[in-house]
């Protein structure tokens, strides 16, 4: 993995030829930015990130009917969503 600078990034026409991840961080602040992902490597990058967003969103599926498991509400009650 490479890692730029900010001010690096302005020469585009350079990262457009990489085919590796880039790892852009910030020169002044000392910290990351982000990361350069080239369309060689897209398709890849794609699924691990619909993988991800899968995995959070059965995450936030189980947390929310543990809730409703904890605090049920009986047929034609009115629950104020407290327990």
């Amino acid at each position: 993995m490479i890692t730029i600078t900010l001010a690096e990034l302005r020469r585009s026409s350079e990262l457009a030829q990489s085919d590796e991840v880039i790892r852009i961080a910030d020169g002044r602040k000392r910290r990351e930015v982000g990361y350069f992902i080239p369309v060689s490597m897209a398709s890849e990058f794609r699924r691990f990130l619909d993988a991800m967003e899968r995995r959070h969103r059965r995450e936030k599926l189980r947390r929310v009917a543990g809730a409703q498991k904890r605090d049920p509400v009986n047929e034609g009650a009115i629950d104020d969503g407290l327990a």
